[in-house]
């Protein structure tokens, strides 16, 4: 995969455009933000993200549809369980990922944030393929913007707590951050 620094979006990722983005304000991509996320919950390689980030998501085909019916929300990118990386919104765009949050006491995280979803659940672990993946998008984010630092990597939980658990705890910051570091 290689990130087209002039365009935003990711050569090798399936590009699926979303239309739930807007322009970033004039601010610095400086933080990662972690996501989770199945449609329908904790079931996966539905296609179901993508209709949702899309705004395409037929609202009859499962009861839990119905009350996400009218969200309108993307991320910049989703991590699938076997590594397959699909990008919706230009990096060099605002997604609407993060919703009400603060990081390092800034709020409104999406203006300066990359969201990336993990197709998965708070409490099943994620899989090989999905870490191979993140690390190598992250690699390639942070070599674009060089103040997405290590600590400056978190979770949607930690900008909005009370309101969001993800990427919940099976998702393994040590190997992460350690991979991060080789």
């Amino acid at each position: 995969m290689q990130l087209d620094l002039a365009t935003g979006w990711c050569h090798g990722a399936h590009h699926c455009p979303s239309p739930n983005f807007n322009a970033r304000p004039e601010a610095e991509i400086s933080l990662l933000v972690i996501h989770n996320i199945s449609l329908p919950p904790a079931q996966f390689k539905t296609g179901k993200v993508q209709e949702f980030f899309q705004n395409r998501l037929d609202v009859t085909e499962h009861p839990y549809f119905e009350g996400i019916a009218e969200l309108r929300v993307s991320a910049h990118f989703l991590i699938e369980r076997d590594g397959e990386l699909t990008q919706f919104v230009s990096c060099l765009d605002r997604a609407w990922h993060a919703g009400v949050s603060v990081f390092d006491g800034r709020e409104t995280c999406n203006d300066f944030s990359v969201g990336i979803e993990l197709e998965g659940t708070d409490d099943q672990p994620f899989t090989d393929a999905q870490y191979d993946t993140l690390i190598a998008l992250t690699r390639q984010l942070q070599s674009a913007w060089p103040a997405i630092t290590p600590l400056r990597i978190t979770g949607h939980s930690d900008i909005a707590p009370g309101r969001k658990t993800d990427p919940g705890p099976c998702f393994d910051w040590a190997r992460f951050r350690s991979a991060l570091q080789d």
